[in-house]
């Protein structure tokens, strides 16, 4: 009897301590959200109002300067849209908006981000500019998530964690895009566009890197990386926690359900965040629809926290699994906001002469732990493979370009800013190195052989260039090569780095060249975790498994 007393009483003694382990780590996870919202409190929703721009129009709409319009998902698996006969849960979920945005205009069936994570891939599209080549080359995160990702168990590879470099990090609202860069805002603003910013920033939440000091004259948004869609406790929302995910044990305690207005003190949307971007870019085209306007509208849908609006998870309940249910409703809320920004264009009378380009910032992530999100493409986010950088990339435009348009010529991020300088009759500046080219000019020479030009990634030792349909890429950590031949093998599957020595050499040496002109990162990468090619994050991993360490 005594025996079971005592093993009763040690074992309530270790769930206590072991309750009152887990409430500390998650106090120690929250902590940085906690400051933050001590030193930047959150105010109840506050009214916005638009800038009323003339009550008639000058000229004819189809006479004037298109309006431009880029909208951008946040981490969208290329299989994630019907577009391309694909969708979420085996095309359970449609996205008839997005899908009808595509066939009115150009489909580029090649399609790449400026990267494979968030941040830089928005700095890339801001300036037609590789983002290496002015340091923006990791994606902005605090300190605590980098201890978190480096003491996280990833299987058989463990993370590297550089102690030794977080003397030289930065705050976190300073990592941002240098003023010295020219941004498509200010470039469209100098040519008489009114410019609005919706949505996720993620380029710099320090005062001079806000969207106001880069070129907007109103926005509405937050400036960190992600963003509650809803007050978890609210009786419309559906949340999905991923506890096997690091990032997500960050991201709830530490994120906010709140927005800025032109550099405002936060305060609480009124409804889900992706329908409350959606619900004021429409005012906004109503107040502007009289005089040009640029728009970057730039959802967090459907980055984590997975959270969806209860009538979207209702009405998609043929997917079984919760948590896909979850983010399929997450991207029917996105494809219903793209929808609804057309619908205004077309009430408007102003759709025909308004230049819309769609994409993501990156591809689907391993984090998320759905198998088919970029199928048929290897990789996730944070791999340079094409499931992490291969993106939708449609450009609308019914006054100039025919529906049902297919391009096969590669296009990517950098082509957006050198697109609408075109449209809108304005100067590329002359005074540094543009990586982008005018996708209009790709349109009009559809049927003929692309511009030579090379791609060019980077984060840290893990580097990658495409040329020709050709795509090296090279890790330092593990020490890898793989070149593929996209041409015939676009899912990379065979590797032709031993087959074929002399592209290799050719290529490698156009790699370094163009390596060796980048700048330095403006702050160092921290966090080096493994992202297994062909696993998503719920997979077993073996050591044999190919993996890159992407450096953050």
């Amino acid at each position: 009897m005594m025996n079971m007393r005592l093993w009763i009483f040690l074992a309530a003694g270790a769930a206590v301590l072991a309750a009152g382990f887990g409430a500390f780590m998650h106090y120690r996870i929250g902590l940085p959200g906690m400051i933050n919202r001590m030193r930047d409190p959150i105010l109840a929703t506050q009214p916005v109002a638009w800038d009323q721009g003339p009550a008639a129009a000058d000229t004819a709409a189809g006479d004037r300067q298109p309006n431009i319009i880029v909208i951008l998902v946040d981490d969208l698996g290329i299989n994630d849209i019907s577009t391309f006969g694909g969708g979420v849960a085996g095309g359970l979920l449609q996205t008839p908006n997005i899908d009808a945005l595509a066939a009115r205009g150009a489909i580029f069936t090649n399609g790449y981000a400026g990267n494979a994570t968030c941040a830089p891939s928005r700095a890339a599209i801001m300036t037609g500019r590789f983002a290496t080549r002015f340091g923006f080359e990791f994606t902005p995160a605090p300190v605590p998530f980098h201890r978190l990702l480096g003491s996280f168990d990833f299987g058989p590879h463990p993370a590297v964690y550089h102690a030794d470099r977080e003397s030289d990090a930065i705050p976190l609202d300073e990592q941002g895009l240098p003023t010295s860069e020219i941004t498509m805002a200010e470039l469209l603003r100098d040519q008489g566009y009114r410019t609005l910013f919706f949505g996720k920033w993620h380029l710099g939440g320090a005062e001079e890197f806000q969207p106001q000091n880069q070129g907007f004259d109103e926005w509405l948004g937050f400036m960190p990386g992600a963003a509650l869609f809803m007050d978890v406790d609210d009786p419309d929302v559906v949340n999905a926690v991923a506890d096997f995910d690091p990032i997500d044990r960050f991201l709830w305690p530490n994120l906010n359900f709140a927005v800025r207005h032109n550099g405002s003190q936060r305060f609480h949307p009124d409804r889900y965040m992706t329908d409350y971007l959606a619900d004021n870019a429409v005012a906004a085209i109503e107040a502007n629809a009289n005089r040009p306007f640029f728009m970057y509208f730039a959802l967090n849908a459907p980055h984590t926290p997975l959270q969806a609006l209860r009538s979207d998870y209702d009405a998609l309940a043929e997917i079984e699994d919760e948590r896909l249910r979850v983010y399929a409703a997450m991207i029917r809320a996105a494809d219903r906001a793209v929808g609804e920004i057309v619908a205004s264009l077309e009430e408007q009378g102003i759709a025909d002469n308004t230049l819309i380009v769609f994409s993501s910032d990156n591809g689907g992530a391993s984090y998320v732990g759905f198998p088919e999100i970029n199928a048929p493409y290897r990789g996730w986010k944070a791999t340079f493979f094409e499931g992490g950088i291969r993106v939708p990339m449609f450009v609308n435009w019914p006054a100039r370009i025919a529906a049902g348009t297919i391009v096969e010529a590669p296009a990517a991020h950098v082509d957006i800013f050198a697109t609408a300088a075109n449209a809108a009759g304005a100067p590329i500046p002359q005074d540094r190195v543009m990586d982008g080219i005018d996708m209009l000019g790709l349109i009009d020479a559809a049927d003929t052989a692309p511009p030579e030009r090379d791609l060019f990634w980077r984060s840290d030792r893990y580097r990658v260039l495409m040329r020709d349909g050709w795509k090296l890429q090279i890790s330092e950590l593990p020490p890898r090569t793989w070149l593929f031949n996209l041409n015939d093998d676009p899912t990379e599957q065979v590797n032709l780095a031993a087959a074929e020595p002399d592209r290799l050499a050719v290529m490698t040496e156009a790699l370094n060249a163009i390596d060796a002109v980048q700048a330095e990162p403006i702050w160092p990468s921290l966090v080096a975790p493994p992202v297994y090619i062909d696993r998503h994050i719920l997979e077993p991993r073996s050591v044999d498994d190919e993996y890159v360490h992407w450096a953050n």
